[in-house]
């Protein structure tokens, strides 16, 4: 099946050592968005919403725990801290300000790969996550990002991916269009209704046997967005379809 790479942000202003956490994640099939300031750290997580985010404490343009707070107004990506300093008292900061992680330079490969193997996998742990999800003919796999229908591999982009389960986090309930925006683009992005149609379209023409009657998508005019499940609730009495745990 076809894995949508997660996507990593790291904030380091060495410029050597992002180089190289930025080929070794790489090799490891992750996509790379790099910053070197608090400024361009805030603007590139907003732009690019990473799956996670590998932060420097001492950036040129101030702290690094400017950035968490930040990230924190609005997004519960997982952050892990990389720094030089040893003290305790630091490492309690970062992760009281709402770092996920501490590690501590200089660290091995193997140690940050694995740091951020853990990460990932405890963010798709976390009891709102649904880990796969039977959507009239596809099943998708948010863990491992693929989704299968009956005609193969159904192709989605880690945009798609999100806003997906975004809706199926709350299945058979209407999801806010500014909710939905902002989880996925960011909150100041809230008024940036096109975009949010636009992928609503994409996602139904993947998915829906009849985009234009979208039946698995549903518009909840002036309100937002409802992800059905119209087979598997006259199925089973429950109706969520879930496996596991857990007007355009």
């Amino acid at each position: 099946m076809t894995l949508a790479m997660h996507r990593i942000l790291v904030v380091e202003d060495d410029v050597t050592l992002s180089g190289v956490i930025a080929t070794l994640l790489e090799a490891n099939s992750y996509r790379v968005v790099q910053a070197a300031t608090v400024q361009r750290a805030q603007i590139e997580a907003r732009s690019h919403q990473p799956d996670l985010v590998l932060l420097d404490l001492g950036l040129p343009d101030g702290s690094g725990l400017d950035v968490v707070r930040e990230l924190r107004g609005y997004s519960g990506v997982p952050v892990v801290v990389l720094s030089a300093r040893h003290l305790e008292a630091e490492k309690i900061r970062a992760l009281d300000a709402g770092a996920d992680d501490y590690v501590t330079k200089p660290f091995s490969a193997a140690e940050l790969l694995a740091r951020v193997r853990a990460a990932l996998r405890r963010n798709h742990q976390r009891s709102d996550a649904v880990p796969r999800l039977l959507l009239g003919e596809t099943e998708i796999d948010f863990a491992a990002r693929s989704a299968r229908g009956s005609r193969g591999i159904v192709h989605l982009t880690p945009q798609e991916f999100r806003l997906l389960e975004c809706l199926a986090q709350r299945i058979g309930s209407v999801v806010p269009q500014q909710e939905l925006i902002a989880q996925v683009w960011g909150p100041a992005r809230v008024d940036d209704s096109r975009s949010l149609r636009s992928y609503i379209k994409l996602l139904r023409q993947k998915l829906e046997v009849d985009a234009s009657q979208p039946r698995l998508i549903v518009t909840e005019i002036g309100v937002g967005y409802r992800l059905c499940q119209p087979d598997a609730e006259r199925e089973t009495e429950g109706g969520r379809g879930v496996l596991g745990q857990g007007d355009v």
